[in-house]
């Protein structure tokens, strides 16, 4: 057999390739094509459905991006598909199944429902993300079994000194740490070689916090580019043609990449010698995306992060990553001509048109039948009950119930995970009302919160929090976030003191309800007769104005800071993936964010209602979530009217509303008769802001 150096001779001979390298002259003797696809952060997104609201849902689910992966791989000769993780909690499907493995004496005794639609799509490899980890050691191994491709991870250790599962010795690795395996492929020429693919995986080391309860005692963890430095090299002396990196974690610092215990660290993976493209995920992001323009030496039209070809295609399987890796063969080694090389995001749903871009595959569909129809008759069953009702009806008029217990459950889940190094911060919450009678002109006045006291579901849970983003903090001072909220009050027109016509309070037209953020841990009113310094975009309209009045923080000790005090405090807000990385209202952006939580909003929320809810042995509840809402908001009293003011809001015309406003109104409210001009499905009322209101 010819050796390979002196067969690439014969072969560049024989094809005429005369490429040289510009360093060294070296003769190019084959280039290869590679696409390499990645999922990741499925999170039990299998179906292309909402089991919260109880119909299909196009916008997510393996079932639809395992279209795209079968076009993908007609497009060309040569590819792969691997898996970053996070894929057995975070949908009513995983809870599922977790809960029938603890009814039945801690024995999955099918394959897990993730892995029947998988193994139709044959993956190379698959990593492990952190929520695997969510249900315990036995779930996952049990879990991993019914995966007909390996599973790699670098970076966790067997801790427990009897030895940890499939005869792992203390401090040996947990999971395989990298796989090198032989890919056939073809080269633009027609020519086959055999590659050797390195696989190597990696997640968060904060699984030891985030799951103490499965892990302490059982595993450590090494820092994620600690693990990198270890293995990368040895995959090297091993022969990997080109290594592949899969880390179940976001982009990270681009400035500070040498932190050893960093939660994201791919950029800083991209200094590590010797990978050649990373397959990302954990921050439910898109990469590239315009999200990471203005990231230092980033290409986000040719996905390159720091010149390595890169992907992160976002959650639920909304997206595909697709990587087309150029190899070149030079004197017996192939590199990966990243200049060449590109990554791009494909979505399932076109989110601007509101259009499906695929169908779907009836074949996954099929194989997790029995599970999902499990799954729906499994979120009927209560996560805990509520000792008031919630209904959205007021929600733009004063504090309400419906973003409060959001606001509660953010807080909490923040508390319980927060970094040391912002321990000792105050911690708030920025929560918006995303279902307050939608679009009035176009007679939207079924969007409201209605969910009554009493026992609540996972249906309840998507009635309270709308859209499925995942809980992102960030740090802000007082004077940045007296800007949030001047942003958040362009929710309403500037109401003229000296008028004694119908004036409307609410300022729909300029301003989605969505944008209208309630900031809980601060006190302050709203001061209605003043403009409005930002539009909806928060883009400055009035530097002068000044409709946040009264801005308060009272801390543990019951001190009341304000004023410049307040300004130059430092807060930890907890809020959502959309609005922190944002940009637009003050404080946030990615420079501002310091905590990204893999959780959506709509799972801390359910938690928080269930720990809440403490059941008794008689059937009832010795304790129940109370969303009662604190009023740490208001509009400032109108004291300067010089004739009788007649300011008005609309809300859905029901007699479950005017009950409602009835018991809960906190300023004077009168329903006022039905005109022509009032769209069908709602009531007019007045509001009285020029008596003050009794403190709380």
């Amino acid at each position: 057999m010819l050796n390979k150096k002196l067969l690439a001779v014969v072969i560049a001979g024989a094809m005429g390739l005369t490429a040289c390298d510009s360093d060294n002259d070296s003769v190019v003797s084959a280039d290869i094509n590679l696409r390499v696809m990645e999922t990741t952060d499925l999170h039990t997104n299998m179906m292309d459905y909402n089991y919260y609201t109880g119909s299909e849902d196009k916008t997510i689910g393996l079932v639809r991006t395992a279209s795209l992966i079968n076009a993908a791989r007609a497009e060309v000769t040569n590819s792969v598909l691997v898996d970053n993780g996070d894929l057995l909690q975070g949908s009513p499907m995983g809870d599922y199944i977790a809960n029938k493995f603890k009814t039945e004496s801690d024995i999955l005794t099918d394959t897990h429902p993730v892995y029947k639609a998988m193994n139709t799509l044959d993956y190379e490899v698959g990593n492990i993300g952190n929520h695997e980890f969510n249900y315990g050691l036995s779930f996952l191994e049990q879990s991993l079994d019914g995966a007909n491709f390996p599973y790699i991870n670098a970076n966790v250790i067997c801790a427990d000194k009897d030895g940890c599962w499939d005869d792992v010795l203390f401090n040996e690795n947990m999971f395989t740490p990298y796989i090198i395996k032989d890919k056939v492929v073809t080269d633009v020429d027609g020519n086959e070689h055999t590659i050797k693919i390195g696989y190597i995986g990696f997640v968060p080391p904060q699984i030891l916090q985030w799951d103490k309860a499965n892990l302490e005692g059982q595993v450590e963890v090494l820092g994620i580019v600690q693990a990198a430095n270890k293995f990368v090299p040895q995959m090297q002396a091993e022969g990997a043609d080109i290594i592949l990196a899969i880390p179940h974690s976001g982009i990270g610092s681009s400035e500070n990449p040498g932190d050893p215990w960093a939660e994201n660290a791919t950029y800083a993976l991209t200094n590590v010698d010797g990978i050649d493209a990373i397959f990302f995920g954990h921050s439910h992001s898109v990469f590239p995306s315009a999200t990471y323009s203005d990231l230092p030496n980033t290409d986000v039209d040719k996905g390159l992060l720091n010149g390595v070809p890169a992907v992160m295609p976002g959650r639920w399987g909304d997206n595909l990553g697709v990587v087309d890796l150029v190899l070149r063969q030079v004197e017996d080694k192939w590199t990966v001509i990243h200049e060449e090389s590109t990554a791009i995001a494909r979505p399932i749903y076109d989110n601007t048109n509101k259009v499906a871009l695929v169908d779907g595959e009836d074949s996954l569909r099929d194989a997790i039948e029995v599970e999902h129809n499990g799954t729906i008759e499994y979120v009927s069953q209560p996560i805990g009950v509520a000792a008031a009702d919630m209904y959205s009806f007021l929600t733009l008029v004063q504090d309400d119930p419906t973003v409060q217990i959001v606001s509660n459950a953010q807080i909490a889940r923040v508390e319980a995970l927060i970094t040391d190094d912002l321990k000792d911060l105050p911690i708030l919450s920025a929560s918006a009302p995303f279902k307050a009678g939608g679009r009035y002109a176009e007679g939207d006045a079924s969007q409201y919160v209605q969910v009554p006291a009493g026992d609540l579901s996972y249906k309840n849970a998507a009635d309270l929090y709308l859209y499925p983003n995942t809980m992102v903090a960030v740090k802000a001072t007082g004077a940045e976030l007296k800007d949030w909220l001047e942003c958040s009050a362009n929710q309403f027109n500037q109401i003229d003191p000296t008028v004694s016509t119908p004036q409307y309070l609410i300022n729909r037209a300029g301003h989605p309800t969505y944008n209208f953020d309630v900031i809980d841990g601060l006190t302050y009113n709203i001061d209605v007769t003043q403009p409005s310094k930002f539009n909806s975009s928060c883009e400055v309209v009035d530097a002068d104005a000044n409709r946040i009045v009264d801005l308060a923080y009272t801390d543990d000790e019951g001190n009341v800071i304000t004023g410049d005090e307040l300004a130059a405090m430092s807060f930890v807000v907890a809020s959502n993936n959309y609005r922190a990385f944002g940009g637009s209202f003050a404080g946030t952006g990615s420079d501002h964010v310091v905590l990204e939580l893999p959780d959506t909003n709509r799972d801390a929320l359910s938690a928080y209602i269930t720990d809440e809810s403490q059941p008794n042995a008689t059937g009832g509840y010795d304790a129940m979530v109370d969303p009662s809402a604190d009023y740490n908001w208001d509009f400032k009293t109108i004291d300067n009217a010089t004739v009788a003011l007649d300011i008005r809001f609309e809300t859905q015309d029901s007699e479950l509303a005017d009950n409602f406003v009835a018991e809960n109104q906190q300023r004077k409210m009168v329903k006022l008769p039905t005109t022509d001009d009032v769209v069908s499905g709602f009531a007019i009322y007045s509001i009285d802001l020029t008596t003050p209101v009794a403190p709380q």
